[in-house]
C-alpha cells in the first residue's frame, strides 16, 4: 500500500455532488509515480492495512448513523410532546408511543454494537463480524428511525430544510459508504459460516 501526495503529477480528484452534502468523488491515476518512501507498512501488508482502515471507517460510519438517529429521535420526541391534535398532545397517542419506544430500543442496540466494534478495533483485534454487524445494523436503523421521525412530523417532516428531512437524506448515504449493507451481510455470513 502506498500513500500518494495530493500534489503528485498524474493524480486527479473529481468531486461530484450526491443527495446529501458528503465529500465524495473519483480518484484517477495517470502514470503516477511513487517512491519506496511512500510505502505504508511492509511489503505484502497492503491488504491487511486496507482492511484495518476499513474497519475503523466502517465503525465511524456506524457511529455517525447513531448520531443521526439520536437527533431524529430527539426531534420526534420534542414534536410529539409539543404538537396538539384534537385537544391533546400527539405523544398521548398509543401508536406513536409504540414508535418512540421502538426507536429508542433499536438505537440503544445500535449504540452497543458500535461500542463493541470500536473497542475491538481500538485494541487491534480482529473484528470482522463485529464491525460488519455494527455497520449493517446502525446504518439500516438510522434510516428507519429518520423515516419514523419524518412520519411523526407529517408535513413539517417533508419540508425541505427541516432537521428530520435533512437527516433522512443524509442517513440514506451511510448504508452505501464504506461497503453497502449487502457487503456487510456477506462479510458477516462468511464470518459465521467459515468459523
Amino acid at each position: 500500500m502506498f500513500q500518494v501526495p495530493g500534489t503528485a503529477r498524474g493524480l486527479e480528484v473529481r468531486r461530484f455532488e450526491v443527495m446529501a452534502p458528503h465529500p465524495i468523488g473519483e480518484v484517477a491515476f495517470d502514470a503516477v509515480e511513487v517512491g519506496d518512501e511512500e510505502r505504508l507498512g511492509r511489503e505484502g501488508q497492503g491488504l491487511e492495512l486496507a482492511l484495518a482502515t476499513l474497519a475503523r471507517f466502517r465503525t465511524s460510519v456506524a457511529a455517525a448513523a447513531n448520531g443521526f438517529a439520536r437527533r431524529a429521535l430527539d426531534e420526534s420526541l420534542a414534536h410529539l410532546k409539543s404538537r396538539e391534535q384534537f385537544g391533546r398532545a400527539l405523544a398521548a397517542q398509543q401508536g406513536l408511543r409504540f414508535d418512540v419506544a421502538e426507536m429508542d430500543a433499536r438505537l440503544r442496540a445500535a449504540e452497543l454494537l458500535v461500542e463493541e466494534a470500536a473497542e475491538l478495533s481500538d485494541r487491534g483485534e480482529r473484528a470482522g463480524a463485529e464491525v460488519a454487524r455494527a455497520k449493517l445494523f446502525a446504518t439500516e436503523n438510522a434510516s428507519w428511525v429518520c423515516d419514523r421521525a419524518v412520519q411523526h412530523l407529517g408535513g413539517l417532516g417533508v419540508r425541505r430544510g427541516s432537521a428530520v428531512e435533512r437527516l433522512f437524506r443524509e442517513a440514506r448515504a451511510l448504508r452505501i459508504y464504506e461497503g453497502t449493507s449487502e457487503v456487510q451481510k456477506l462479510i458477516l455470513a462468511r464470518e459465521l459460516l467459515d468459523r
